[in-house]
């Protein structure tokens, strides 16, 4: 047992929760991010903008997903250069065979390859081929093997709730933009969530409001504090900066928690709020305004995931553009203003309490 464990340390193996639930799983979601997001952004602005170049670059970027996120993992799992370039061929393959939930069957796949390919890294002669080939065969042969259950079983978990967000769009309403938007705030990957469940239409509306309401929510609550710095930094980076203080008293996470279980069922029930683009977009929130944008080009040109969901193009009126500007940005910054105002004046939360470092 103790030759394993020195072994796994020289390889630098660690088997844990930490690395591949939280680490790798945020590294996906930034290769995600990095390919197919941006490559929606980009064919959504050459169709609406008569630019027939931004829709071949977002084409190039939006087929890359699949390997943009298997070396995201690759990299968070620190994994040495031959093992870190095979995981190309390892991400398109699981993306490709797992179907509308490819993001999982990567996360899972290009994991255990990339171990596979870490624990035999520079132990031959001729590490230029071995390596490559374990990593290949290991991880597109386990793709063959499980990539399409793996897609098939998340896929019918993400229809499962949008199906109930259809039937219950008050209680779905608040439980997903809760719990998506806690995700949001936790070290881990609320977006890496909603990909891997393709959470799109009423649902994904949802997820984007509890996002929206932990990042606009905090970035108000502590303004205090932190002022425009944190205001940006929060608002449109990730209210993830605020975990330090969470840890340390949790009650200030209670506002942001309030405000997003009020917005995900005013956006489900009275705006009937759709996210509609690329499945990430649900758990992004206010950062970079990916949430927003990512409803936005759902409007018009819906994204596959979404398609297969039963969505179609709208023209926005003026109704669709109101309700998205008080579910993502108006109705987080002033209810959880008045929630701290109240939590304050009650003593639950004092002045320092929300300090970025």
């Amino acid at each position: 047992m103790g030759n394993i464990s020195t072994f796994l340390k020289r390889k630098n193996i660690v088997i844990s929760g930490k690395r591949y639930a939280i680490d790798a799983l945020a590294a996906m979601a930034q290769g995600l991010f990095c390919s197919l997001l941006i490559g929606t952004i980009l064919n959504t602005l050459g169709t609406q903008l008569g630019v027939p170049a931004l829709n071949t670059i977002g084409g190039y970027a939006t087929v890359m997903s699949g390997p943009a996120m298997a070396i995201a993992i690759g990299y968070a799992l620190q994994c040495p250069p031959l093992v870190l370039f095979s995981l190309t061929a390892v991400g398109q393959a699981s993306n490709a065979l797992g179907g509308a939930g490819g993001p999982l069957a990567v996360l899972i796949v290009a994991i255990i390859a990339a171990e596979c390919g870490k624990a035999v890294s520079k132990e031959t002669k001729i590490d230029i081929l071995v390596t490559p080939l374990v990593t290949i065969l290991v991880g597109v042969g386990l793709a063959a093997l499980i990539a399409a259950p793996i897609g098939a079983a998340a896929s019918q978990v993400g229809k499962l709730i949008m199906w109930a967000t259809e039937l219950q769009p008050l209680l779905m309403g608040i439980l997903v933009s809760v719990i998506v938007g806690i995700a949001l705030t936790l070290p881990i990957s609320s977006a890496a969530i909603c990909a891997a469940l393709t959470l799109t239409g009423l649902a994904g509306g949802a997820a984007v409001a509890g996002c929206c309401a932990q990042m606009v929510g905090f970035a108000v609550l502590s303004f205090r504090e932190n002022r425009w710095g944190g205001l940006i930094s929060q608002g449109l980076g990730t209210s993830m900066l605020q975990m330090g203080n969470i840890v340390r008293k949790p009650i200030i996470w209670l506002p942001a928690i309030l405000t997003s279980a009020i917005t995900g069922p005013i956006a489900t029930c009275v705006f009937r709020l759709q996210m509609n683009g690329a499945p990430v977009s649900s758990g992004m929130g206010t950062c970079g305004l990916v949430g927003p944008i990512g409803v936005w080009t759902g409007w018009l040109s819906p994204s596959e995931a979404a398609i297969a969901n039963g969505a179609a193009a709208i023209v926005p009126g003026a109704a669709n553009w109101i309700g998205l500007a008080l579910v993502c940005i108006v109705l987080p910054a002033v209810l959880c203003w008045a929630l701290g105002l109240l939590f304050r004046k009650r003593g639950w939360i004092k002045d320092g309490d929300l300090k970025l470092d």
